[in-house]
């Protein structure tokens, strides 16, 4: 069954792509959630013009996706988390603790789009930021431990 997607889905497609897909998981989950549509002959000439006309706005988003990528890889990030006697990290670090740092330095980065390996211990390690489709970041980051130190009165 082909299928029209109506918005980016993992390990599938992104928006607007025109994608084979089992039928079980077209019918019952894809078309069902809003998640895409039937390719029909009528559906692809739409996608077609949509497309057309969406080509300057893409080309312009790839742009600053490209941008904004090159500003971003060479930032070092520094994330103070709290551990216990061992070294290890309460809770663990994700996408959201790297787009607040980023955010700190003026760059706004979606969240969701921030992939960290399991994190549990202090070090230095690397997160994947995907800008736009293509356009892949790879953010290097320290965890150190956050100092226990009272604030001053």
């Amino acid at each position: 069954m082909e299928v029209i997607l109506k918005q980016d889905v993992a390990n599938l497609g992104y928006k607007d792509d025109v994608v084979k897909v089992k039928d079980g998981y077209g019918r019952n989950y894809l078309i069902p959630q809003g998640l895409a549509i039937v390719a029909t002959e009528s559906a692809k000439k739409v996608l077609a013009e949509n497309q057309r006309q969406r080509a300057h706005k893409i080309a312009k988003m790839h742009d600053d996706a490209e941008a904004l990528g090159k500003k971003i890889e060479n930032v070092a990030l520094t994330l103070k988390v709290k551990v216990n006697e061992s070294g290890t990290i309460f809770g663990g670090i994700n996408g959201a603790q790297i787009a607040d740092e980023l955010a700190k330095l003026g760059y706004e980065v979606d969240r969701k789009s921030i992939k960290v390996d399991n994190v549990k211990e202090l070090g230095s390690y690397k997160a994947s930021v995907t800008l736009f489709r293509d356009v892949k970041v790879e953010i290097p980051f320290e965890v150190v431990a956050e100092t226990g130190e009272p604030a001053a009165e």
